[in-house]
Formats: C-alpha cells, sequence, structure tokens
C-alpha cells in the first residue's frame, strides 16, 4: 500500500458543536436518522465537580478492517492507494454482515435498504482537499493526513494510534 490515510481525534481540543456531523451529512447528502460521523461524550465525576470528554468519531479506515472480510458480495473495499475504505452500493446486497462485523458501528443499513459510510469524502481528498469534518471543525479537535505524517501535525503533544484487533487509521491523545 502506498500510503494509509488516517485522522488525528484531539479530543481535548473537541467542544462537542457537532459542526463534524453536520458538515458531513451535507457534503455527503446523507439521509436523516443515518450518520457518517458521530460525537459521543462521557462525563466522569458528581456535581458540582465533573469533566466531560468528547470524540468524533466515523469509519476508522482500518488497516485490517473486518467489514471488507465478513462482506460477502466483495461490496466493501480497501483502496490499495490510501487506504481509504469504501462501499460500492452497486453489489451490495443489504444483508447487513458488515454491520456486525465493525466494533464502531460504522456501516449502517440505509432505507434504500444498502449499505453506506464514511467515505473520507474520497473526492475532495482527491481534488487535495481536507474531508468536509476536518475542514469545518472550529476547534481544529480533526486532522487528516497520512497516517506516517500525523505525529507531525499533532505539535508538541503526544498522540498514539487507536487500539484494536482492526488497527483503526485514528491517533488520539496518550493521556
Amino acid at each position: 500500500m502506498a500510503k494509509q490515510y488516517g485522522f488525528i481525534i484531539d479530543t481535548e481540543r473537541c467542544v462537542d458543536c457537532r459542526a463534524c456531523v453536520t458538515s458531513c451529512k451535507s457534503a455527503n447528502g446523507v439521509e436523516l436518522g443515518i450518520a457518517w460521523r458521530r460525537v459521543t461524550t462521557t462525563w466522569k465525576g458528581s456535581f458540582p465537580k465533573t469533566t466531560f470528554r468528547s470524540v468524533s468519531m466515523a469509519c476508522n479506515h482500518c488497516a485490517k478492517p473486518s467489514c471488507v472480510a465478513v462482506c460477502p458480495q466483495k461490496a466493501i473495499s480497501k483502496r490499495a492507494e490510501d487506504g481509504i475504505v469504501l462501499v460500492d452500493r452497486t453489489k451490495c446486497i443489504g444483508c447487513r454482515t458488515c454491520e456486525k462485523a465493525c466494533p464502531y458501528q460504522a456501516p449502517q443499513y440505509g432505507k434504500d435498504g444498502f449499505m453506506q459510510k464514511c467515505s473520507l469524502c474520497v473526492e475532495r481528498v482527491r481534488a487535495g482537499r481536507q474531508p468536509a469534518c476536518v475542514g469545518t471543525c472550529p476547534a481544529g479537535a480533526l486532522s487528516f493526513g497520512a497516517m506516517d505524517d500525523l505525529p507531525g501535525l499533532a505539535g508538541a503533544r503526544t498522540f498514539k494510534r487507536l487500539e484494536g484487533a482492526t488497527e483503526p487509521s485514528i491517533l488520539v491523545p496518550t493521556s
């Protein structure tokens, strides 16, 4: 593989505004009730001493995607040139096997009877632009690039690859 694209998700910068969710839906025409990108917030402590951390998540375009391995129609594939995992809706039969296999709930069943998920805004990336979610984040909590280059985008802070059997292409803060 030439490169593997991925994200830095800076949970210390995310302000839970969900601009990434809105821009993803708008840029990709995602139907109501489906979210290719989601923000999950966890709270710790007891009032009045509470803290929260928000995490913006989408398809992780894993190095070893379980959705690709289980699709009986080979409708989900991982591009060799950049590691982007895509759904070919012309091959999909809507069996939902990929949905069950993905530990991150990325593939989702649409009203049209086919699976869909984050495409990493492949057309935007092909044109040299950032994915919509990254370009719209007002807090700079999302960064995008080749996995080998991402640590250089992190500045002085330290990030590590999110752990998992599928080897998600995500860097998160070490602290």
